[in-house]
């Protein structure tokens, strides 16, 4: 498996529902969505508030004045719908943005006839924290926070303007620059701990996918290492000892045949395992197979079949290849002597398999880790399909038990 597969099988083990770069960002995608929703809500009510006070004080048809409302509230509207549908939100957000900073410049000027007397808030007020949640979603956190300091200051200078700094303005300017002040910091604070939070969700996602990566890769090379050792065990071995007691044509040709095999599995190698399927496979076949691996070995072995029975074609095969590696250790460390190989069906309930010799014996503990004959070829073959390998040995020879059983 390569690093490529092991990182897509990983996100596809954690459930987005997408692939490619925008995984790694998923949580800050979901918080930019509902940074956007909130922006929404919050730009809708301040807008909404912003518009009515702006017609209720528009007693006459003033072209500057009703260019000035156009110029902000088309892009608040596009902004609005951009982040309900959640496309090309920082391009309308930041429009709407610059809209807003030339009309405030412009107010001293095109708007002085409108509130000159009163010093309640005119409708740019309430677009002053509009205009900060904007740069929230549009801008890098630098022009967040100067936006959040700056603009509440120059608004209160254009309102000061207005009135001729009065002393009826400098009161109520100084609560409203205060309360925005305040109150954009704070959303920009939110903000950029929201988004921190979201960016460090993604930082630990990634780190787990990296080592999910890491660990199938391992786990991969060795799967692909005991299965290239069970083969090389299983069949190369095999063909070699057959070639070795090859004397006869009838010998040479098996030997042969064992050899054009190995070599196909060899080149299959990197293919999927055939672990095969859960269709019934009678207990008579598998002692039929293993009485040919007897032949095919050039041995001289009794193969008893007791019972009957049907186990499914995984387990057949697992066990049969299993036996076929006692078998092989058997005629490889023991010469064959007094090899013998029983099968047994227990109807309804499984089977047992016996490879049993009379050789020399040998202590498992200490076969080295690096002889998979034993660990991957019999023991870990029967435990992939649930069953149980154990082997008896001592200087009187040894039994290779193979037991499946329905659970």
């Amino acid at each position: 498996m390569s690093a490529d597969q092991g990182l897509r099988e990983a996100w596809e083990k954690i459930p987005t529902g997408e692939v490619g770069q925008e995984l790694e960002r998923f949580a800050g995608r979901r918080m930019e969505r509902i940074i956007a929703i909130v922006v929404a809500v919050g730009a809708l009510a301040l807008g909404i508030q912003a518009l009515l006070n702006a017609l209720a004080k528009l007693t006459v048809v003033d072209f500057p004045h009703v260019s000035m409302m156009a110029l902000v509230f088309v892009p608040w509207f596009v902004m609005l719908v951009c982040c309900t549908i959640m496309r090309g939100v920082r391009v309308a957000a930041g429009a709407f943005f610059v809209a807003y900073i030339i009309d405030l410049l412009l107010w001293p000027f095109v708007a002085s006839r409108i509130d000159v007397i009163s010093a309640d808030q005119p409708w740019i007020f309430f677009l002053v924290n509009v205009a900060g949640v904007a740069a929230v979603v549009a801008f890098p956190l630098g022009i967040q926070v100067l936006w959040a300091v700056v603009g509440p200051f120059l608004y209160g200078l254009v309102r000061l303007i207005q009135g001729g700094f009065g002393a009826d303005f400098w009161i109520v300017t100084a609560f409203d620059v205060s309360f925005t002040l305040i109150l954009g910091l704070v959303l920009v604070a939110l903000g950029w701990m929201f988004r921190s939070i979201a960016t460090g969700v993604d930082d630990a996602r990634g780190r787990a996918v990296a080592s999910y990566t890491q660990a199938a890769a391992a786990d991969a090379a060795e799967h692909e290492r005991v299965a290239v050792a069970a083969l090389m065990h299983d069949s190369v071995l095999a063909a070699l000892i057959a070639a070795e007691r090859a004397h006869s044509d009838r010998e040479k040709h098996l030997a042969v045949e064992m050899a054009r095999e190995a070599l196909t599995r060899l080149a299959n190698a990197e293919a999927p395992a055939q672990e095969g399927s859960d269709e019934p496979v009678q207990i008579e076949l598998i002692a039929a197979d293993l009485r040919l691996t007897v032949e095919q070995l050039g041995v001289h072995a009794a193969v008893e079949h007791f019972g009957h029975g049907a186990v499914p074609d995984r387990v057949a095969r697992a066990t049969a290849l299993a036996a076929r590696q006692a078998i092989g250790n058997a005629v490889s460390h023991a010469s064959a002597r007094g090899l013998a190989i029983v099968v047994e069906g227990h109807g309804d309930t499984g089977l047992t398999v016996k490879v049993s010799d009379t050789g020399g014996g040998f202590d498992p503990e200490r076969v080295s880790p690096d002889r998979l004959g034993i660990r991957a070829s019999i023991l870990a073959r029967m435990a992939a399909v649930g069953g149980v390998a154990t082997i008896d040995s001592d200087r009187r020879g040894t039994v290779v038990t193979l037991a499946w059983s329905h659970s």
